[in-house]
């Protein structure tokens, strides 16, 4: 089959994300088949979610991240979607941070892997509770609480599911592997 260039940029990723209504099916966990573990590209993700307390370029700066954290751990070009759930979203307080000089960021969230091929059939399910450190003081009221915890639930999403981290060994990469 020839592709064009629209069929090129189809393969790019894309991004889509919604408000409210849970985009995942539920149920429970399910791992990727080892063989889409190796094969697998995500190219699009859909985000939803039912809480308010949350800025509203949270979904966009979400939808980023993961998509950064994927194209260093799902490298392959078998095409999947990704459906996200956000259930609970705990960013630490920037006074909190400045006086204790500590805090935590924690996100609660269920991932799906959709295989469009296959009428949307799910492939991939995984429950994810992520919590990351607030970086100190100066990182901690400066930095973008948002990006660190969902740069921290893509990496966890491509340990869980493609069983590689998305980051090089290196002072860059904070997480094991």
């Amino acid at each position: 089959m020839k592709r064009g260039i629209l069929g090129g940029a189809l393969l790019g990723f894309s991004t889509l994300t919604a408000a409210c209504a849970p985009v995942v099916q539920g149920g429970g966990p399910l791992d990727l088949p080892s063989g889409l573990m190796e094969t697998a590209q995500v190219t699009s993700v859909v985000m939803s979610s039912d809480w308010v307390n949350a800025k509203s370029d949270f979904a966009d700066t979400f939808v980023d991240e993961v998509q950064e954290e994927l194209r260093g751990c799902a490298y392959g070009t078998y095409p999947l979607q990704l459906r996200v759930h956000v259930e609970e979203v705990d960013r630490a307080g920037r006074l909190e941070v400045l006086l204790r000089g500590e805090g935590v960021h924690r996100l609660r969230a269920t991932a799906e892997l959709v295989d469009p091929a296959r009428g949307g059939q799910i492939v991939g399910r995984y429950p994810i509770e992520v919590g990351t450190q607030a970086g100190g003081r100066v990182i901690g009221v400066l930095g973008d609480r948002q990006m660190m915890v969902s740069e921290e639930f893509g990496r966890a999403l491509c340990d869980a599911a493609f069983g590689r981290n998305p980051r090089r060994p290196g002072p860059h990469n904070a997480t094991r592997g």
